[in-house]
Formats: C-alpha cells, sequence, structure tokens
C-alpha cells in the first residue's frame, strides 16, 4: 500500500454573530467529469477485461467485465431509444445484480432517470402502498424486475407499463436478451449531451413518517461528491477499489456512494449476497474468501453480525483484513465497543486496516464530511469535504448541521412545498442533525454526532435526552447482548428502553415477555456499566423492557438498511412505553439497582 490513504484536512472556520458558525474546506473541489456515467464508459474502453461485478448464482459467482457490461448498457439504452422510453423514469424494484447495473447505466447514458426502489417494500409487504405512491408520483414509463418473485409487486404497480425481466420468466415480461438492439449513433450523442443539472436517480428516502420523498439526484451530484472523496482519500486514484458489498442500491450509501466509487475509480464489485442476519451473515462469511475486499462498507448492524464470525475464524478474519485499507461504517451510530473490537481484531491479524467513517444524506449523495484522518472514537464525523460548506445553527439547546455545495440536491421531486422548507435563507439544506466539535479551538479536529434532534426529548426535570449520543452507548454496555434500542422517558422521571436482543439469547423470554432471571441479570448489569460512564441522569437508563416482535417495515418502524426509527417504535408501541413508566414493577420491566 505505497499511496496515501488520507489527505490531510485543511479547514476554516467562521463565527458568525448571529451564532451560526460555518465550516468549509479550503481545498477547492478538483475538475470532474459531468457524470458518473461518463467515468464508466471512459474506464470500459481502458479496461474492457478487468472484473467490473459479480454476482451469486449457486454456488458459482456470475461476472461481468467492464467491456461485457458496456456492450449490454450500449444495447439496453438502444432498446430505451427505440421503445420510446427514453424520456419517461425507469423503476426498478429488484435488488442489486447485474441486471440492476446494466439497467442503471443504461438510463444515465441517456438521460433516462431511474429509480431504485427498495426490495423490502416489493416482497415483504403486504399492501404495496408505498410502492404505488412512487409510481403515482413518478410516473414510470418501464418497470424492471429480477424474475417471477416479484410477481405481487409487478401486479400491484405496473399497470399497463412494459415490464423488463432478466430471463422473461416474470408474467408479461420481456427478456433481458429481447429488449436491447445493436447501439447506433443516438446513444453516443444522448450520452454527450448528459448535462450536471439532469436527473440521474430519484431516491425515495425510507419514509418512516407519511408517504417517502422522491429526492432528485442529478449527474453533477453524483459526479461531485465522488472527486470529493477521491480528493480526501488519495490511493483511489492509483488503486481501483474491490468492494464486497450488499448495501442496497435502493439507498443512497449503497447506491450512490459505493457502487459509484467503483464506477468511477476502475474497480470491482462482488455483490454480498449476505445480510447482518443470523441466517445470512454466514454468506457473507463465505464471499469473503473470494473478494477479499481493499475497503469494506457496511452499517453498525452489519459489522456487529459479522464481527462474532471473524473472531473465532482465522481464515475468515485473514479473508477480511488481507487487501483490506479501510473499514468504514455509515448509517448510524458505531458503538464504541464495536469499534474497539474491530481494532483489537486487525491489530491480531497484524492487518493495516483503518476504521473510518463519514456523515451525509440522500439529500448531500450521501457524503458531507469525512474523517479523512486517524480517528480513535465512534462518534467522529470528520470534517467538511472539498466544496462543502456547513453551517451549525443554534435550534434550542443544539446545533444543527446545516449543507451547501455542488454535491446537494436541488429539491424533491413533485414537491415544491418540500423543497422550499429544506432550504434555509442562505441555502443551506436543513438536516435535522446535531452536531458538535470535538475540539472548540481546532476545527480540523472534526465534528461529534450528536443525533436527530426531532428524536430528541425532556425529562420532567426539563433535561434533554440525546437519543443519537445514549442508544450507542447503551448498545456498547450491553456488550453484544443487545442488537438495538429505542429510548424511551418523554416527560417521565428517568430514561427507560425497549430493547431487542442478540439472537442467540431470543430464548431467554418466555411467551409473556418476561426476561428469565439470569437474562435480567445482565440486562441489570448493562444498566450499571452505562450508569459508571455517565455523569447525569439523561445519560443512562433505570429500566428496560425487552422486545420481542422484530421492527415492522410497512408500519414505517425501519428501514431496509435495518435502521430503527425511534419515534415510529415509540409511537405504534405506546402501551409498552406506558409500562415502563406506570407499572415499573411488572415482571416484563427490568430495573437497574
Amino acid at each position: 500500500m505505497g499511496s496515501q490513504t488520507f489527505a490531510p484536512p485543511r479547514i476554516e472556520a467562521e463565527q458568525r454573530a448571529d451564532g451560526r458558525l460555518l465550516l468549509r474546506s479550503t481545498e477547492p473541489l478538483a475538475d470532474h467529469p459531468v457524470s458518473v456515467v461518463h467515468s464508466f464508459r471512459a474506464h470500459s474502453e481502458a479496461q474492457p477485461d478487468r472484473l467490473l461485478v459479480a454476482e451469486r448464482a449457486g454456488e458459482e459467482w456470475a461476472r461481468s467485465t467492464w467491456g461485457e457490461m458496456r456492450a449490454l448498457v450500449d444495447r439496453l439504452a438502444q432498446g430505451l431509444l427505440d421503445r420510446g422510453l427514453a424520456d419517461r423514469p425507469v423503476m426498478v424494484l429488484s435488488g442489486n445484480s447485474r441486471l440492476h447495473l446494466a439497467v442503471l447505466l443504461a438510463g444515465m447514458t441517456v438521460g433516462t432517470p431511474v429509480v431504485p426502489t427498495s426490495v423490502a417494500y416489493a416482497l415483504q409487504s403486504r399492501d404495496h402502498a408505498k410502492l404505488r405512491a412512487m409510481v403515482e408520483l413518478v410516473e414510470p414509463g418501464l418497470v424492471v424486475a429480477e424474475d417471477p418473485s416479484f410477481a405481487p409487486a409487478v401486479e400491484a404497480v405496473a399497470r399497463e407499463r412494459p415490464v423488463l425481466s432478466r430471463d422473461g420468466d416474470l408474467p408479461g415480461s420481456v427478456p433481458l436478451a429481447a429488449f436491447g438492439a445493436d447501439p447506433g449513433d443516438e446513444v453516443d450523442r444522448r450520452c454527450a449531451a448528459v448535462r450536471r443539472e439532469d436527473v440521474a436517480k430519484i431516491l425515495f428516502t425510507s419514509g418512516s413518517t407519511g408517504t417517502p420523498k422522491g429526492v432528485l439526484t442529478t449527474h453533477g451530484m453524483l459526479a461531485a461528491n465522488q472527486q470529493q472523496m477521491r480528493q480526501v482519500w488519495p490511493f483511489l486514484e492509483v488503486e481501483p477499489p474491490v468492494l464486497l458489498d450488499w448495501l442496497p442500491w435502493s439507498h443512497t450509501f449503497g447506491g450512490s456512494h459505493d457502487l459509484g466509487m467503483v464506477l468511477v475509480n476502475g474497480g470491482t464489485l462482488w455483490i454480498d449476497d449476505g445480510r447482518p442476519a443470523p441466517a445470512l451473515v454466514e454468506r457473507t462469511v463465505r464471499n469473503l474468501a473470494d473478494a477479499r475486499p481493499t475497503v469494506y462498507f457496511n452499517v453498525p448492524a452489519g459489522y456487529a453480525a459479522l464481527l462474532p464470525h471473524l473472531e473465532r475464524d482465522a481464515a475468515a478474519a485473514q479473508a477480511f483484513l488481507s487487501r483490506l485499507r479501510l473499514g468504514f461504517f455509515a448509517a448510524a451510530a458505531l458503538p464504541q465497543q464495536l469499534w474497539d473490537r474491530l481494532e483489537e481484531l486487525a491489530a491480531d491479524h497484524g492487518a493495516r486496516m483503518q476504521m473510518t467513517t463519514s456523515w451525509g444524506l440522500t439529500e448531500t449523495a450521501p457524503a458531507a464530511t469525512s474523517a479523512h484522518y486517524p480517528i480513535t472514537r465512534s462518534d467522529v464525523l470528520g470534517v467538511p469535504l472539498p466544496g462543502v460548506e456547513l453551517a451549525l445553527v443554534p435550534v434550542g439547546e443544539k446545533r444543527e448541521v446545516r449543507v451547501r455545495g455542488a454535491n446537494v440536491t436541488p429539491g424533491y421531486h413533485r414537491r415544491p412545498d418540500l423543497t422550499a422548507a429544506v432550504f434555509d435563507e442562505e441555502g443551506f439544506l436543513r438536516t435535522g442533525d446535531a452536531v458538535d466539535l470535538v475540539d472548540p479551538d481546532d476545527p480540523t479536529a472534526g465534528l461529534l454526532f450528536r443525533g436527530r434532534i426531532a428524536e430528541d426529548f425532556k425529562l420532567m426535570t426539563g433535561t434533554f435526552v440525546s437519543v443519537g449520543t445514549l442508544r450507542p452507548k447503551l448498545l456498547s454496555a450491553s456488550l453484544g447482548l443487545l442488537t438495538d434500542a429505542v429510548i424511551c422517558g418523554q416527560d417521565g422521571d428517568c430514561v427507560t428502553a425497549m430493547v431487542w436482543l442478540h439472537p442467540d439469547s431470543a430464548g431467554r423470554v418466555d411467551a409473556d415477555g418476561v426476561p428469565e432471571e439470569s437474562l435480567r441479570a445482565e440486562l441489570g448489569a448493562t444498566m450499571e456499566r452505562l450508569a459508571a460512564e455517565a455523569s447525569g441522569s439523561s445519560q443512562h437508563v433505570e429500566r428496560l423492557l425487552v422486545l420481542t416482535e422484530p421492527p415492522q417495515l410497512d408500519v414505517g418502524e425501519i428501514t431496509d438498511k435495518g435502521y430503527v426509527n425511534q419515534a415510529a417504535v415509540r409511537d405504534r408501541r405506546a402501551g409498552e412505553v406506558a409500562l415502563l413508566t406506570t407499572d415499573p414493577d411488572s415482571p416484563r420491566v427490568v430495573r437497574r439497582g
């Protein structure tokens, strides 16, 4: 690893009289292509025989080189033109696959917005209500679904629209082989005419409350964000990244950040058919032996599921760490206990892996900050990327971070009301996230995440509870016993929590939700460990209640990335929240002390 991993941060700060603190990188955003698809085409011509993407086909890998994918993309692009579909959005119901990638790139090639939708909305939803709402909003000209498993979702939303599938075995669909045509000059002309302000994708936010919003994601946003990452991770320019990645392309983390990094830097993506779930994480472990990633992206729940396998399987750990330069997490706070175990694993195997993170959202394509310097704690979000300006704005007792830059969305599809509301008077995007400076005297030390402002609440004493700060501390204190938690106690006399157990402990709660005595002792010890580090009533938990029903997608309790929406769970399970306060002696409730 001869090239530099991180470019040193160069940050300047400006304190305004109105209380705003502005932070920006003094490193300007460098020149870059108009679109990610232009980078894809350049790499496909320069390295046609390099492996671009591989997906599981039973026990084997089905693979496509850069040249093979380019040929398929151009044929599909011509098919869109020939069928009069190049000027209407293309909706993709399927998950990560070579078909999905080809459709995405074909749409981008001819300037057709692509709408990747959550597979959970297609396969796990019972009523397909969110899919129907998306279709009504974007009016796609084509629906793409991989195979017959998507038939109910297609029936719910396709109506009279044409449907493209991999093999044509989805009723009424056109097979991939029959859809395209030999590309003509119009494909090249349309690609050359793509502008930065043209919409590349419409990405729907998780819709945890109400109907999902369609975030306009332009070609310029995606290209700028990849250039920003190249400037803070210089090794990308000389070491094409190799990824093993499961993160869904319907979300900005997997579909814009990770996939885009491969396309812009000429890398290779092994599509991981594993997931951060007990029955599926072993697939990830198996896939590591083939992929041996150089950069690894995951959410905290993914690391929590994977780490025990790596700790007890030296061969799997070696496959994970042998070429790994960076381990990266985002989308939620990583419990410090997981961070420390990952660092210990790397040290035990003599690996040079560094843990890092960034912060952003769908509206910022997605990265707005990056910790492109050595860090030792998991709540550091880093500093603004080149070309990004942050405003830290006082909101009550916290400071909201707002964003302005080339990677920021112009707004929401067909929702001018939401677009107007999300930008402040200076053109900064309101994020709803709270941050603090690591060191008030040194802006290059970065930002600390202080949670979602809307998730926070007050105790009856008037003390604020920072949910985003407390939740990962509780999970760390559990030493792996808990997989997630919902912090409760609004207007109460103490902080309480509803928790989900690690699957290994699921049998330790009876049918009425009452924990066995040994589990009660472990939960009590968890609260004691948390209290030992707390400096006030808002920073420790007095009572716990174990939830046995997993968070539910259709009612907005969870996204398909596995991120739990605190407010939605509290609202839906109001009776159990109340139990923690009104009946603390219930056998379901575990009390501290």
